[in-house]
Order: C-alpha cells, then structure tokens, then sequence
C-alpha cells in the first residue's frame, strides 16, 4: 500500500494505493511509515509522491465510511476521524522537513492533508487543488481549518473554501501555496533536490514545529472533539 526508499538524506514515500483514499488501512500504513523512517533511518526530510498518475490523493474513502454510518456504528466512525486527526498531526510534527510531491488531484480530505506538508511541489499538466465540500454540504472541522490556514494565504483560502474552487499547478504557485510548479518529467527530480538540499537537525526541527504549530495541535486534539464526539461525522 505504501512503500519508501531512502537516497542520502531524503526518505521517499510512494503511495501505492490507487486514488490513495483515507481508510483505516491506509491511514495506518502511511502513519507507521513516517514512524519507522523516524525511528529506523538517519533522514533528515521526507518527500511523498503517488503512483497513480492522475491523482495524488481524494481524501477520504466514502465507500467504507458511508456504510459505517448508516449502520449507525458510531464506535467506529469516530475511531476514524481521530485516526485521520492523528495522521493530520503526525505529518505536520514530523521532525524532518516534509514535502509533498503532488503528481496530480488533490481534493477534499487530500488536499487537507497536504497542507500539514512542510512544503508542496505541484505538477503542471494534470490535477487540481481543490476543497469541494461546500458542494457537498459539509464543514470543516476547527483543525482542518487551522491546516488550511497555515498553508493558504488567507484571501485565497477564504476563496476556495466558501467556493470550492479548483486551482491549478500555476495558480497555486502564484498564490504561494505550493513552492513550485513544475513539469511531470520534472516534478520529482525538483522535489528530491529542495529535500536533499535540506540539511537540518531533527531535534532543531522537532522543537521549532512544537512551537510553531501549537495552535493546530490543540485544533486537533481539543477544539475537534466536540465535534466528533457530537456523532455530527463531518465527511472531507
């Protein structure tokens, strides 16, 4: 489901898992990675790319979430809504410098979470950086808020979010969302690079992300309980 390689400094994740769709599954491999990159391996940064070639990641598995709810099994809805809060804050205090490489869409639940990225390279040719849930009727939660606040500026952020938008490799870079655009021959080789080029110690990072990020954290940790906790699943 997701694998990784390790090249000087830089640990390589690849997404195997299709449209890599946060499910129970995929949000366990992908958090035991990151724990076995930071407890097994000298890395310094972290570069996720996707092997689909379209997508990056649709956010969360409607398929399995759907029917745990309309089954009423609340137990396991909220499981995973903290499960994804958890792979939210695990990811944003990495303590390694995270980038994203986005080789295609990244909607929804997606595209949350690569705002917990450090630092976003984009395609150019194909995929868009969209929050639709406006469309689907459904807020966000006080933490994916905070996400979508530290990696947006707030003029666009306010934009896509009450209009659910879709912005482009070129327009997101213009906007200062994602560090560059780039060509598909050359979006990794660009993302491995500003990674390799990143030679900053963990204990440094760690502490400087601790500080940073406080605000999100308690987002996550505190400000979103009552909201799931509320069984009012909100579904991005």
């Amino acid at each position: 489901m997701i694998d990784y390689t390790v090249e000087d400094t830089v640990a390589l994740i690849t997404l195997n898992n299709g449209e890599n769709r946060f499910n129970p599954d995929f949000l366990t491999a992908m958090t035991d990675v990151l724990d076995e990159i930071e407890n097994s391996t000298e890395a310094l940064s972290v570069v996720v790319r996707s092997a689909h070639e379209k997508i990056f990641s649709n956010g969360i598995d409607l398929e399995w979430l759907v029917p745990v709810i309309q089954k009423n099994d609340t137990s396991q809805a909220k499981d995973f809504f903290y499960q994804l809060n958890w792979l939210f804050k695990r990811t944003l205090t990495c303590p390694m410098i995270t980038v994203a490489a986005i080789n295609g869409h990244v909607f929804a639940g997606g595209a949350i979470w690569s705002c917990a990225f450090d630092f976003r390279f984009m395609r150019t040719e194909r995929g868009y950086f969209c929050f639709p849930e406006v469309d689907l009727g459904i807020p966000f939660l006080p933490g994916m808020l905070e996400l979508l606040k530290k990696a947006i500026p707030f003029y666009k952020m306010e934009e896509m979010h009450h209009l659910g938008i879709r912005l482009t490799a070129e327009e997101c870079e213009r906007h200062h969302i994602i560090r560059k655009a780039c060509h598909t021959d050359n979006l990794l080789d660009e993302a491995m690079n500003f990674a390799k080029g990143v030679q900053k110690k963990r204990k440094v990072i760690r502490e400087m992300k601790t500080r940073i990020y406080k605000h999100i954290v308690h987002a996550l940790d505190v400000e979103d309980v009552p909201y799931i906790e509320s069984e009012q699943f909100h579904i991005a």
